[in-house]
């Protein structure tokens, strides 16, 4: 008797573990982002992928992909939707082909100079469920939105005016930025991401409209590029953590619970620690005699955002819902004495 209980009590933590095994397996979506595998963020949102398997006891496993690894990143809603890929983290502004709404909610350029504003405005003031109504015809739904600090610039030549983007050569995605570049005098080149490094070492391009100062420098960029303007003034993408809709609606709702909490505490974290890995940054490029990095006068600021102003009103007109959009955008930062 006693032999049979001991028995029991071994068996019992085995059956446990099978259980889990199988519970691992349930949910296994395989997730691109738009950045390389060594940058900061990518690492960041590897971690909460991780996280979000312990959170549901293994139920959910989540492979975060870096930029290219499956699709090109113009191509990511349609893989998404069609289920080549289950989801991913990126820059709506890549689809602005397909609908200019996806570049002006995915980045209103030189709207927003703090991110938790950004933020504020998409999960309280309207703004995520304006992008559902965008994106869910296209067979994604998005679980929550997330940002970056404001980007900085690394640019070959020394830029300490607005005037000095006449000419230059700068890389921007397409979609608002790139259009804004265009009003005041420079001249973009629609370069993804993972090919900024090659363009500023063979002078393809001057300078970049490039992610962070701290994704920057893990990149190597500072090396041909040792002019990065810091703090950033005029982008700051939207990162769409999305996913297929059949399989968002053919969750549990516990579940999908779980994924809205994990993403919104992602959204955070990632200004947080990017811009303590930015300060850590600046304060070592600082100390470098071969890197100059140039904080841009509020006055040439406000120049650049007077151009953005103009631009988002000819975006709006494009169609319902950038009119849309630029409403509830514009009203939000009226509200907060932010425009």
């Amino acid at each position: 008797m006693l032999k049979s209980k001991y028995s029991a009590l071994l068996t019992a933590p085995v059956l446990l573990l099978g259980l889990s095994a199988a519970q691992a397996a349930e949910y296994e979506w395989k997730f691109q982002a738009s950045e390389t595998s060594g940058e900061p963020s990518f690492k960041i949102k590897q971690e909460w992928a991780d996280k979000i398997t312990k959170m549901t006891d293994g139920r959910v496993e989540i492979e975060v992909m870096p930029i290219n690894s499956v699709v090109g990143p113009t191509e990511t809603l349609t893989a998404v939707s069609s289920g080549i890929l289950q989801g991913h983290m990126t820059d709506p502004s890549y689809f602005s082909g397909q609908d200019p709404a996806f570049g002006m909610l995915g980045n209103l350029v030189g709207a927003w100079q703090n991110p938790y504003d950004f933020l504020e405005y998409m999960k309280y003031g309207g703004g995520e469920e304006l992008y559902n109504e965008l994106v869910e015809p296209y067979g994604a739904h998005l679980i929550s939105s997330a940002t970056f600090p404001l980007e900085s610039v690394p640019s070959t030549v020394p830029i300490e005016s607005i005037e000095d983007f006449e000419g230059l050569k700068i890389r921007a995605p397409q979609g608002m930025v790139y259009n804004i570049f265009e009003r005041i005098g420079a001249t973009p080149v629609n370069l993804p991401g993972s090919e900024v490094y090659t363009g500023l070492e063979k002078g393809v391009i001057d300078a970049a409209d490039s992610t962070v100062l701290s994704n920057n420098d893990a990149m190597g960029l500072h090396a041909f590029a040792p002019y990065p303007l810091y703090p950033g003034f005029h982008s700051m993408p939207m990162i769409a953590v999305s996913i297929n809709k059949d399989i968002w609606d053919g969750l549990p709702e516990d579940l999908q619970t779980t994924l809205n909490t994990a993403f919104d505490g992602m959204a955070y974290d990632l200004i947080a620690r990017l811009k303590e890995q930015d300060i850590e940054t600046l304060q070592r490029l600082q100390e470098d005699p071969d890197v100059h990095p140039f904080n841009l006068p509020a006055e040439e600021r406000q120049k650049f955002r007077t151009a953005a102003e103009q631009e988002w009103k000819e975006w709006a007109s494009e169609n319902e819902m950038t009119q849309k959009i630029y409403d509830s955008a514009t009203a939000f930062l009226r509200s907060r004495n932010l425009l």
